[in-house]
């Protein structure tokens, strides 16, 4: 790492992240802590953890403050959040970040562990289309111990609840306007400064290359989660955290 990379402000970035997240998503804390108890309950307080398509790193940080004997590995494709990550990071040695595309079955190979504890993922898997996400459950099964945990923190919409659905967007528009006004920054603006940002201008002209706007995935029920979980070798699978628009669904080996 170079001077001027290790002379950031790296805790203004996970902040900064962290805001722009929490615009979209105001009960994102209440969603981490559920899955970190979930994590203590089956794992342990130290647990050897994968942190799956880990962006900043948001998890691990939690991880790491909760509980101090665990590990952390990070992987995830994009590499301005990875450069982030490894800035914020420098120095702990308890977290490892790997560069890696979930889409391509040779990942693992990359992992410097054959095996976890717990895999851990939030808001990323809705990016992978249902076959791909699919195939990636059973790697992931493939990674567990016996008795490990993954969950998935994601959109989970219910769509049998459309005058519900619809009231939930209306209230959660207004308040993203109010905080908008306020000056907290979207999705689009958040990666308007960091591509002004002359340490992460060259990783968001990469990430942008890599990704596009967005990708093509689909937000899917918790059923179908549950399902394909089961189907991957997972012995039990269930909802265990819900909220207006998303949800956890948990698979034991």
């Amino acid at each position: 790492m170079s001077e001027t990379t290790a002379a950031a402000d790296w805790q203004a970035w996970q902040d900064s992240w962290d805001r722009q997240q929490e615009w979209y998503l105001p009960d994102r804390e209440e969603r981490f802590r559920v899955m970190l108890d979930m994590v203590e309950a089956l794992a342990g307080p130290e647990p050897r953890v994968l942190d799956l398509a880990c962006g900043t790193g948001s998890i691990s940080d939690r991880l790491l403050r909760r509980f101090p004997g665990a590990t952390s590995t990070g992987v995830d494709l994009d590499p301005a959040l990875l450069t982030i990550a490894r800035g914020y990071f420098a120095g702990e040695r308890r977290v490892e970040f790997v560069t890696a595309d979930l889409r391509d079955p040779q990942w693992p190979a990359r992992l410097p562990h054959g095996g976890y504890d717990a895999v851990l993922t939030a808001t990323a898997l809705h990016w992978l289309e249902p076959e791909p996400l699919r195939a990636l459950y059973g790697t992931l099964a493939g990674l567990l111990r016996d008795g490990g945990v993954l969950m998935n923190a994601d959109h989970m919409p219910d769509a049998s609840t459309p005058r519900i659905n619809a009231a939930v967007r209306a209230f959660d528009h207004a308040r993203r306007d109010r905080e908008k006004a306020a000056g907290v920054l979207d999705w689009e603006q958040w990666w308007a400064t960091a591509k002004a940002d002359p340490l992460l201008a060259g990783p968001t002209e990469e990430r942008w290359a890599i990704y596009g706007s967005h990708a093509d995935g689909d937000e899917l029920p918790p059923s179908w989660h549950v399902a394909a979980l089961r189907e991957a070798g997972f012995a039990e699978a269930r909802e265990i955290w819900r909220s207006a628009t998303d949800a956890i669904v948990l698979g034991l080996r």
